[in-house]
């Protein structure tokens, strides 16, 4: 199994630090606003990944964060006059429920910036007295050039840096600094209103940067197999995250650095963020999209290209999703009938092929779009066993199991088909048994008359060669 890592910008054999296990850790959302596609797309990649990982048997401890403060959660809360603590929780709460609906895992835990205040003071004591880091005027900075490697993980020369960081740096906050290029670890509190903790330094708030880094070596240990987020965070966040990380403990802070691509829109593809004003939220998109349609499509992309978001590409998945879904159904449905079995070497074979394709596509920096290929090309076959009178039923039962096993690691749930009659629904019944007579009789224009009536009813029926199959909305 090979990954792309954004560290050495090459694919490598994947080799976790315990075998059989992955610890795992994934950059969350600032929680002041609902998600937009964007910030969605993040979630659906790495659960993608989280999945086919368990899909392979491995044991998965996965933590993504939520930073629920930071000075947009504190400007946002002070124009709504509430806390900064019922900002947060409101669009948590928001933030589990769309994720949810996307049938994206929970993490197996969601650590909150705000809760982990006393580690982070701890941590950064621990980085000023190695000389990594020092306190001016109440903030707290790590020093930059002290560690050697810093810009590897971006691909920045730290003499660049140096000179765009002396360009957009406050000129306040740089005559507290000893280097344009340092960064905030702790902030003093500006306005009295502001939310603050008391701390060796000043009553204040952590940086971004070091929370993500106090958080994963906390709950995931000094070194972990596997850091994601999106393209967006390589620099500075997790560029810093390594620094002041590798600084504290002295270790390889992360094995395999991962990033996801942007979603885009528009024929020139811009990048969809709130700053651009071009995003949607998945709270509102949910309300007209059908939500395993939506994660479908997210996660039918590589998780390192761009998605371009269109009503166009999104009826495209829809279309290849129904697919899937009916193939499904019509094999389920070939299942309940009494029938002699066959024995098919053809079907066999393609299934077995079908199966090392997925497999070898996954196993190549998670190639999602050959993997999808490859169950595609499936289909054809397998519809035409189905209209055949007799068909290999174990073949048939191993599709059905394999195409939900496959599929469930892109968060797609397959439907039974929902033939159940509702109570008291003896109307239906007895359409349904007019049309099986009509038909025996040969009465064809009966059995129209039938179909359109029990079509009125939601009630939809195909006729096939193992008899009349119907379905119901």
């Amino acid at each position: 199994m090979k990954i792309f890592n954004t560290l050495t910008r090459q694919k490598e054999d994947f080799k976790p630090i315990e075998p059989g296990k992955i610890r795992m850790y994934v950059c969350g959302p600032t929680v002041y606003n609902y998600i937009h596609l964007g910030n969605a797309r993040s979630a659906i990649a790495f659960d993608t990944i989280r999945r086919y990982f368990e899909f392979k048997g491995y044991q998965v401890t996965y933590v993504s964060n939520f930073t629920d403060v930071d000075d947009r959660m504190i400007q946002e809360a002070r124009r709504e006059k509430i806390t900064v603590p019922q900002l947060a929780d409101r669009f948590i709460t928001a933030f589990l429920k769309d994720t949810a609906a996307l049938n994206i895992e929970p993490a197996s835990l969601h650590p909150r910036a705000t809760h982990e205040i006393d580690a982070i003071i701890a941590f950064i004591q621990v980085l000023i007295a190695k000389g990594a880091a020092y306190e001016a005027d109440g903030d707290v900075y790590f020093r930059t050039r002290s560690f050697p490697n810093y810009g590897q993980l971006s691909g920045q020369n730290i003499e660049a840096l140096e000179n765009g960081a002396s360009e957009h740096v406050d000129p306040v906050e740089q005559a507290r600094k000893e280097d344009p290029l340092d960064f905030a670890l702790w902030k003093a509190r500006k306005r009295s209103d502001e939310i603050a903790w008391p701390s060796p330094w000043s009553l204040g708030r952590p940086g971004w940067h070091i929370e993500c880094s106090v958080m994963s070596t906390k709950y995931l240990g000094d070194t972990i197999d596997i850091h994601g987020g999106g393209e967006d965070l390589e620099f500075p966040h997790h560029e810093n995250e390594i620094a002041q990380s590798e600084a504290k403990t002295g270790k390889t802070f992360v094995h395999y650095w991962m990033h996801n691509g942007f979603v885009t829109v528009g024929p020139e593809a811009q990048k969809m963020s709130k700053s651009l004003h071009n995003f949607v939220t998945v709270h509102d998109l949910l309300k007209s999209v059908e939500p395993q349609t939506l994660r479908f499509f997210m996660a039918s992309v590589q998780y390192r290209r761009p998605i371009n978001y269109s009503l166009n590409n999104l009826k495209q998945a829809t279309i290849i999703l129904d697919r899937f879904q009916q193939a499904f159904q019509t094999a389920q449905f070939r299942l309940t009938k009494d029938g002699q079995s066959v024995v098919s070497p053809e079907l066999k074979e393609m299934i077995d092929r079908t199966e090392k394709q997925f497999v070898s596509a996954m196993d190549d920096d998670f190639n999602v779009q050959n993997a999808l290929s490859a169950i595609y090309d499936l289909l054809p076959v397998m519809n035409q066993h189905l209209t055949e009178k007799t068909v290999d039923l174990a073949q048939v039962k191993r599709f059905c199991q394999d195409l939900s096993s496959w599929l469930r690691v892109f968060g797609v749930t397959l439907k039974q088909e929902t033939t159940a009659l509702k109570e008291n629904d003896d109307h239906v019944q007895k359409l349904l048994a007019a049309r099986k007579k009509a038909r025996q009789e040969k009465d064809w224009d009966r059995s129209d008359e039938l179909r359109e009536q029990l079509e009125r009813l939601g009630v939809h029926v195909q006729d096939t060669p193992q008899g009349m199959r119907w379905t119901r909305d």
